[in-house]
């Protein structure tokens, strides 16, 4: 599978009969397409980083570098244009980068080209790893996620 290229475009959708506007993300893979919708009213700092990292060509030509048949699929690594690297899954955007999350303003990347934890902010909603969902990727630390990115098959 090949995440050769990811558009943002906006998509209107009616949950409970009242209109709201998501991003949302076509992925682009040698095995199909398929389009995510990026919660920015939920999880605007992810959601935002994702945005910007996809329309700056960030995830053009990256191999899905972690495939786990009935549980998830992952992207994100730079190293995984090669697909076969020994580093991928490694790789990070450029340190101490930025991007805009609209009503918070520029959002700057560490030393590590990771973004804040969302999670921790007071009324951040729980949204789980349902099946479908897209997801960010950590390290299982603190602020050490940013730039790869999983959907659960499970």
């Amino acid at each position: 599978i090949n995440a050769e290229y990811m558009g943002i475009s906006n998509r209107t959708f009616e949950p409970n009969a009242s209109m709201t506007t998501r991003p949302t993300a076509v992925c682009r893979t040698s095995l199909g397409n398929f389009t995510v919708e990026l919660f920015t009213d939920q999880m605007p700092i992810t959601a935002w980083n994702f945005i910007g990292l996809a329309r700056s060509g960030f995830y053009d030509g990256i191999h899905f570098h972690r495939i786990i048949d009935g549980f998830i699929i992952q992207f994100g690594c730079p190293f995984a244009r090669d697909p076969y690297c020994r580093k991928a899954g490694t790789g990070r955007p450029e340190p101490r980068s930025s991007y805009i999350c609209p009503g918070r303003g520029e959002i700057r990347r560490s030393d590590t080209g990771c973004i804040p934890d969302e999670f921790v902010e007071p009324n951040c909603p729980r949204i789980s790893n349902e099946l479908g969902t897209l997801s960010m990727a950590n390290m299982a630390f603190a602020e050490s996620g940013g730039f790869q990115f999983f959907v659960n098959l499970a």
